[in-house]
């Protein structure tokens, strides 16, 4: 039997009540405290999720249990975690959210005190520390203390907005999911001189209005209230607010790759990016692309080794090093409203991206199967093709062909998935390896 994972590419993440129970909450919240060694102050904040109030507490009282003083900043979103946990100058930050994930879903992130999300590295010293249960309470009067903290919301919005300079009257509409970001990046938005319309914007965690991945298929309200309303640009937000989607003028979801490219010809110096984004960023950036793991803690890791000036996911979750460690989809959306207000219309300036055939398809599998496929798909798929120039298996197995094209297949860090993703030149190349691929995996699941 496969050894099960506590940590996957985004924290802690799975189904309330049986993957994600208060008992693992409280367990997990006294590993930390024993990492941080039972003493210092953790910042404490969560997402729309109806569970949260629950998980909440059970975090909170672990850490006061384990002599952690805690601070509160209630619903937020997941970037004002590691901000607050940085500008607080707390020793890490606990984010209880499971992003794009359903309602019935929830998870648990952690921070550091730079803002930066928790490497692997020490995940497993986390997971180690859970494993053997080698955390302890302290004495009665060692316990932590309870403090809440309001201020750092304002201080948030007024520090976003002071990073950019969008011209007065750009027309936006923001679809928040219900999530966490509906309180906050509207207002944030108005303050940096935007006319708003607002989608989904009022807290609900069964996120009635739409499913919070942004993706096409969840953001048709949005696409049609763009262009209904004659708006220059749509911001679509998953449940936390980490990540962002822009629509078009025309109600166009952005092409993810061509979106990243964009922004990312705004900074100097290297980028960093992942294993599945596309060629359009090699195409388009003023430096080096430096590409690793997916998850945006493998991005966070390279942009400081590396000391690279900007890092994102094609998925839309996008790392500002000049601001914070942490993904900000808030700050994000600010930033592609800059080049708007500056630059014109968005549907044009995304032509002048390379663009490219692109598929991304995602086959069921179990948490078990999904190992057990992976153990053999880098025979499986070179014994398929006779065209490999290039194999790299850092994240999955990453293919490139002869004429440019490439495929990646690698299963899911957070949902029980295997993905394959994959660009061509030419669409019915692109087609020809998607149908390889699907055939490879579902006759060894």
């Amino acid at each position: 039997m496969v050894a099960k994972k506590l940590f996957g590419t985004s924290g802690i993440r799975g189904k309330i009540n049986s993957e994600i129970t208060c008992e693992l909450a409280l367990n997990v919240a006294k590993s930390l405290a024993k990492y941080l060694g039972n003493v210092g102050s953790v910042v404490v904040g969560y997402d729309a999720r109806t569970t949260n109030i629950m998980l909440d507490q059970t975090i909170c009282a672990g850490l006061l249990e384990s002599g952690i003083n805690v601070i509160k900043i209630g619903m937020v979103p997941t970037p004002l975690v590691g901000y607050a946990t940085e500008k607080l100058g707390a020793d890490a930050g606990i984010m209880l959210t499971a992003s794009h994930n359903p309602s019935q879903y929830n998870g648990i992130k952690l921070w550091n005190k730079n803002g930066m999300a928790y490497t692997s590295r020490q995940e497993s010293e986390i997971e180690e520390i859970y494993e053997n249960k080698s955390y302890k309470s302290v004495a009665w009067d060692k316990i932590g203390k309870l403090s809440y903290n309001e201020e750092i919301k304002g201080q948030y919005i007024d520090d976003l907005v002071d990073l950019v300079n969008i011209k007065p009257g750009l027309k936006v509409v923001i679809d928040c999911a219900s999530g966490a970001g509906s309180e906050i990046s509207p207002l944030v938005f108005r303050k940096a001189g935007c006319i708003v319309t607002t989608l989904n914007s009022q807290v609900d965690g069964f996120f009635p209005g739409r499913n919070p991945e942004p993706n096409e298929e969840n953001l048709q309200t949005l696409m049609k209230t763009v262009v209904a309303i004659g708006a220059d640009l749509g911001i679509a937000h998953d449940g936390d607010a980490d990540r962002m989607i822009t629509v078009d003028e025309k109600g166009v979801v952005s092409p993810f790759d061509s979106l990243l490219a964009l922004i990312s010809k705004e900074f100097d110096g290297d980028i960093v990016t992942t294993v599945d984004a596309g060629l359009c960023m090699d195409e388009s950036v003023k430096g080096k692309v430096l590409r690793t793991k997916v998850g945006d803690v493998n991005v966070a890791e390279v942009i400081l080794e590396k000391n690279a000036s900007f890092g994102g996911e094609p998925s839309g979750t996008w790392l500002h090093p000049d601001f914070c460690m942490c993904p900000d989809g808030i700050l994000s959306g600010l930033r592609m409203a800059e080049i708007v207000s500056r630059d014109g219309k968005l549907s044009k300036l995304l032509e002048s991206i390379p663009s490219y055939p692109n598929i991304r398809e995602k086959i069921n599998c179990s948490k078990d199967a999904k190992v057990k496929i992976m153990e053999n798909m880098e025979e499986l798929l070179v014994n398929a093709f006779d065209d490999i120039v290039d194999i790299n298996s850092i994240d999955g197995v990453r293919l490139t062909f002869k004429d440019d094209s490439w495929v990646l297949v690698r299963p899911s860090g957070t949902e029980d998935y295997v993905r394959i993703t994959l660009e061509s030149k030419d669409a019915k190349r692109a087609d020809e390896i998607k149908e390889i691929c699907v055939k490879i995996i579902n006759e060894n699941i």
